[in-house]
């Protein structure tokens, strides 16, 4: 398909920090321009001016909100289509539904991405507030057929628009590294995510492989509590906690590690097992929200029961030992990375703006039901 040069709003987190929706913002806005595309950014999280609002809670989100709101209001004065990644929760409030609502009353069609890994739990309170909003988009799309499923619960309807992975970054090794396992956590330090499984899990693989090495890539509010859980089950000396990472040195980690461990208490399409499979690296993941729509077990990934840390370590130590096993998850993961390059989503996201921008019926974000 080939849609004539738009104006584009794309509304959305950026780095820093790195972050799986910043990533995907900053992305999507590099390939539409690559495209031709004009793309204007107006980033939810840009910097607090002054500075030293940022230590002012509670007042800080108004001096952050204003700026954003009048930045709204110039940038669908000038574009065609306004594109809003957006999130559950106040994030969903505070940002996503006034880029709506100002888009709406400037004549602007709107495409909502949304990739909020707690819809479930959002939607359930909150449904009733969404909806509205919903009416004046254009389009509705999610990362995948969980989040599809889950709104389609509250009557909304949605379609599957993949995210984008950056198959030239994102890369296979050429060949074996010397040295232990090592394995990989991708995510950030918060409770959400589980990381403390991990931990534990891996100081249950200790036991077989004392030589094992565990990379935490990610930063956030549970790092201390973390590295005394490391050290208190012995293997603070095997862990190492790098902190938010970019992207290049991401990838770099996905390149030398053996094994990804995904230890969500919660997800809807982790960036991470994306990332891992164009890495060719196999995965041991929590069995949770959008991650069974991903990868299926025992072909792309192996799935196991969240907080379950004998479970993921069993399952780590049978892709340590069984070298075929290993092999056919990594040759699946490559084959199944592919369908989220840029190529392939990028005809079905341009087909989004056609519609959404001519109003045609699949436009519609809410059912007649």
């Amino acid at each position: 398909m080939q849609l004539s040069r738009l104006r584009i709003g794309l509304v959305g987190p950026l780095p820093p920090p790195e972050g799986g929706m910043a990533n995907q913002t900053r992305q999507l806005g590099e390939l539409l321009a690559g495209e031709g595309h004009a793309v204007e950014l107006v980033a939810v999280n840009a910097d607090y001016r002054p500075r030293w609002v940022a230590g002012l809670r509670g007042l800080r989100a108004l001096f952050r909100l204003i700026p954003y709101l009048v930045h709204l209001w110039r940038m669908a004065g000038r574009a065609e289509v306004v594109h809003v990644m957006a999130n559950s929760g106040w994030s969903w409030h505070l940002f996503a539904a006034p880029a709506v609502w100002i888009a709406r009353l400037r004549g602007v069609p709107t495409v909502v991405n949304y990739r909020g890994g707690q819809a479930p739990e959002f939607l359930a309170r909150s449904a009733w507030l969404v909806r509205p909003t919903l009416r004046r988009a254009g389009a509705l799309v999610v990362p995948s057929g969980f989040l599809r499923d889950v709104f389609g619960a509250h009557g909304l309807v949605a379609e599957v628009l993949p995210n984008i992975i950056d198959r030239e970054r994102f890369c296979a090794a050429a060949g074996r590294r010397d040295g232990g396992p090592r394995l990989l956590v991708a995510r950030n330090l918060e409770p959400l995510y589980g990381v403390d499984t991990a931990l534990r899990a891996f100081a249950s693989l200790r036991e077989r492989y004392p030589d094992a090495q565990l990379i935490v890539a990610g930063g956030g509010p549970s790092a201390e509590r973390l590295l005394a859980l490391a050290a208190s089950l012995g293997v603070a000396q095997a862990v190492t906690f790098t902190g938010r990472v970019g992207v290049e040195r991401m990838a770099a980690l996905y390149r030398d590690a053996d094994v990804l461990l995904n230890p969500s208490r919660a997800d809807n399409m982790p960036n991470a097992l994306l990332e891992a499979m164009a890495s060719g690296v196999p995965i041991v993941s929590t069995n949770v929200g959008g991650v069974p729509y991903m990868v299926e077990h025992g072909r792309t990934a192996l799935l196991v029961p969240v907080d379950d840390a004998y479970a993921m370590a069993k399952a780590a130590e049978r892709l340590l030992e069984d070298a075929v096993l290993h092999a056919r998850l990594r040759r699946a993961g490559l084959e199944e990375a592919s369908r989220y390059a840029w190529p392939q989503v990028r005809e079905r996201l341009l087909d989004v703006y056609e519609r959404a921008a001519h109003g045609g019926p699949s436009a519609t974000a809410v059912s007649s039901g």
